[in-house]
């Protein structure tokens, strides 16, 4: 990259685990249009899972991703192996404050060191000018801006839209593994964020809450995690309608598959 970045080619980053979906091609139709070359990585990330289990199930298809990035003129694909990008060992720690420690974080213990630790690698090897990341990953995204701003790394942290089913349902990697019921009991996530949009100006937020709690509570193959509306720029806990930028953010898992939504309130 070091080449193409002398040239004063802007470089643009799409870094994934893989089993590739419309809302990741997205992010690189988006990276094409504002820098002159785009690269994809495709890593499953050990250290951001906490269940054994769930990176063993991770789908890994990894010829037909091949194939997508061609197809949506992708130009690089760094594709490391494990042994690539850890040394036997290793060790990695950041302060990450309270964001470690709140929403998927509280559930996910960890999981925002494992991210950080290997977006670093990734950008080290990359270089990037910008890179592009899901809003569905809310808080990914504002942990990767502080980890960003720890080590004044030169990269732009951009923040795509959610890409969604024509029902609502947020595309993501882990959908393939609802059946065709869950599937269909998914579809409440989206339906309580929306919900709590289009009542925003009738309710308190606490109301606002409680209600899409109860509602993802009392729905059959749904086992709620969260239901936070948070101040968009903090995700501290939203404590007025006045502030500004409030998201909605939702976690739950439906039968054994958990999957998590957010909503930009205002």
């Amino acid at each position: 990259m070091l080449d193409l970045k002398s040239q004063g080619d802007t470089v643009g980053f799409v870094p994934t685990m893989g089993a590739l979906h419309q809302g990741h091609l997205s992010l690189i139709d988006i990276a094409r249009a504002s820098c002159d070359t785009v690269v994809c990585s495709i890593f499953v990330n050990p250290t951001q899972f906490n269940d054994p289990k769930d990176l063993e199930k991770y789908p890994r298809p990894v010829e037909a991703d091949i194939e997508k990035l061609k197809t949506e003129g992708c130009d690089v694909l760094f594709l490391p192996s494990t042994d690539e990008m850890y040394a036997a060992n290793e060790t990695w720690h950041i302060d990450l404050g309270y964001l470690e420690n709140i929403l998927e974080g509280e559930f996910r213990p960890g999981h925002y060191q494992g991210v950080t630790q290997i977006v670093k690698k990734l950008f080290d090897v990359v270089t990037p000018d910008k890179a592009f990341f899901g809003q569905k990953d809310y808080q990914q995204v504002m942990v990767i801006n502080k980890m960003v701003e720890i080590f004044k790394m030169p990269v732009e942290i951009i923040m795509c839209p959610i890409l969604r089913e024509a029902d609502g349902l947020a595309m993501s990697s882990r959908n393939i593994h609802l059946s065709a019921t869950e599937r269909k009991q998914s579809l409440a996530l989206s339906q309580s964020l929306l919900d709590a949009k289009r009542n925003f100006t009738m309710s308190t937020l606490e109301a606002l809450e409680q209600h899409s709690a109860a509602f993802l509570e009392n729905k059959e193959g749904i086992k709620l995690e969260y239901f936070k509306i948070c101040n968009a720029n903090t995700l501290l806990p939203a404590k007025s309608k006045d502030e500004d930028g409030l998201v909605a953010l939702v976690a739950a898992k439906v039968g054994a598959t958990r999957l998590i939504d957010n909503i930009i309130i205002k």
